[in-house]
This record gives structure tokens, sequence and C-alpha cells, in this order.
């Protein structure tokens, strides 16, 4: 079969009206005309050999080849804007502030930033999401990496994040609890201990809709005191627990056991956040070097039906 060379301004527009499902909207978020979006369309179906998507009275929808184009179409382009960005960044490093430190968020920034060739990236330790969002507003930082939701600000408005990485949460637990001789335990057993919070509520949001779903009492906590403070609360806690990543690495002899949990087992979603009117150039390259990283480790595997995400997690996860 001859090879097909890709014009990204078709493939451009495909994408585009494949996320409104809206020809007009598709054409007004690219500057373009309708006809002249619809044009490069058919340019591209015509290329391809056969249609992307069908278009009738009740609307726009992706044909079966179109859902299976959609996500290289998407890595087509973030690797057209890093060749581009790998050209005009030069010397000048993007700013990218990280937070939810207690679950390590480097390990994944550094694992990305390692397998991509030309980033200039200097990276910054952020408090939270609302604080990183404001920075973002400020210009102050080009991008920002953890666990995105809504917060219920205006600044919430003016950010657009992608999904990078779904990583299993384990339960800890003191070794002399009988809990953690199982070898796993399903989330719904938890219910019989509290889940010892890091910090205060309502800077939780994953912790605090995981007790809300498998109906498990918390122990609020204040000031967060660091990885350290919060094991030796869960040592010292007859019915305590919490919930740590499963590649975060602890230090073994301090009376704690780690055990898996499944059926289902419950994903943290980190994500790669910017802002929205504004992207700094440098985001298309961070977005291909964790989509590349990502497809390697695997970092995007979601089945609802063996694993639990909060619902917007899982919405955005399903969506690909």
């Amino acid at each position: 079969m001859a090879p097909v060379d890709l014009d990204l301004a078709q493939v451009r527009a495909f994408v585009a009206a494949a996320e409104h499902l809206h020809f007009r909207r598709a054409a007004e978020s690219l500057s373009l005309t309708q006809q002249g979006l619809s044009k490069r369309v058919a340019r591209l179906e015509e290329a391809l050999g056969t249609r992307l998507l069908d278009r009738d009275r009740s609307g726009v929808r992706l044909t079966p080849a179109g859902a299976r184009f959609l996500t290289p179409a998407r890595a087509a382009l973030d690797a057209g804007a890093a060749a581009v960005e790998a050209v005009r960044q030069g010397g000048r490093p993007t700013r990218l502030d990280v937070w939810g430190h207690l679950y390590a968020p480097l390990r994944t920034v550094r694992e990305a930033l390692d397998a991509a060739a030309g980033l200039h990236v200097e990276v910054g330790p952020g408090r939270d999401l609302p604080g990183v969002a404001a920075a973002l507003a400020r210009g102050e930082v080009g991008a920002g990496f953890g666990r995105f939701h809504t917060f219920g600000e205006s600044l919430d408005e003016g950010l657009a994040h992608r999904l990078v990485r779904l990583e299993p949460v384990d339960a800890v637990i003191a070794s002399d609890h009988p809990l953690a001789a199982e070898p796993e335990l399903r989330p719904a057993r938890l219910s019989a201990l509290r889940l010892i919070l890091p910090a205060a509520a309502g800077r939780l949001d994953f912790l605090g809709r995981f007790a809300e779903q498998f109906d498990v009492p918390v122990l609020p906590g204040e000031a967060n005191l660091g990885l350290d403070h919060l094991l030796d609360q869960v040592r010292t806690t007859p019915d305590g627990f919490t919930l740590l990543p499963s590649e975060l690495p602890l230090a073994p002899g301090r009376g704690l056991t780690v055990v898996p949990l499944t059926d289902p087992t419950p994903l943290y979603a980190w994500s790669l956040v910017w802002r929205r009117d504004r992207p700094d150039p440098a985001v298309p390259a961070l977005l291909h070097a964790f989509a590349t990283t990502g497809r390697t480790r695997r970092w995007l595997e979601y089945d609802p039906a063996r694993d639990w995400l909060p619902e917007a997690d899982a919405t955005e996860a399903l969506a690909g």
C-alpha cells in the first residue's frame, strides 16, 4: 500500500470536527469558514480512502474509521507542534509547576522529560491546583502537573488540561493490624478503618471522593507535614490507613504494610494543565513527551470493570 503524506492542516480540521461534532463550531475554533473546514476534511478522507465523519441533519458522528484515527491524529498534531517548538524555543526554559507533593509527582515528570529531546523545562513547586492556576493566569508559569479537578473559582474556567497518567494506589496499614496480613484488599473492606488525611479535607479531592464512594470514615488532617509525618500517624493509629501510589518507594522497617487494592483498583489521575486562551509554546512538546512515555509505560490503561476513578476522571479516561 502506498504511503499517505498527511497534511496537518487537514488533520487539525478533522480533530476539531471530531471534538466539537459540529462543523460551524469546529470552523470557528480554527478561524476558518465552515466550507473551508469541510473541504479540508473531505481532502483528508480522499487521501485516506475512507470516510471519517458522517454528516446529516442530526449532526456529525465519527465513523468506525474516524474513531480509530482520532487518537493517532491528535498524536500527529502534538508531534508537529513539538517539532516547531524545538526550533522556536531556543534556550529559554519553560516553567512547569507541580503539586500533590505527597504523591511524588516528579517521578512521572522525570520519566517524561528524560525521554524528550530538546525540551528546556524548569520544574518548580506549586502549593496546590488553585495556586498553580493563579500562577498560570498571571503568566508566571507555562504549565502545571498534578491532579486536575474543578474547584469552583473563575480561574478554573481559564484552564485546559489533558490526562497523562493513571496510577494505581495501595492501602498503607500498620503491620500489626489483621488486614495487613491480606495479600490484597477490596476497597469496601476498608470501611472498618479510618482514612487518615494528610491535610485539610478541602484540598484532597481524590481522597474525599474515595471515602464517599466506598463508605470509608475519615480522620481529618490539618497542616501537611510531609510523608514521614503521615506514615507515623498511620503506624500509631490502630484503625487508621492511608492511600499512596503503588510505585512510591517506602523505606522498610517502619511498622507499616502496603496492601494492593483490587476489585476495583483505585487510580490516581495525573494531568498536564495550561492556560486555555494563551498556551505556552512548549505545551505541545510537553504533551508529546508525556504521550510518548505513556504509551511505552501504559500509563493510560483503564478498564471500568476492573478499576475505579472519580466520575470526572473516568469520563475523560474513556474519551481517550
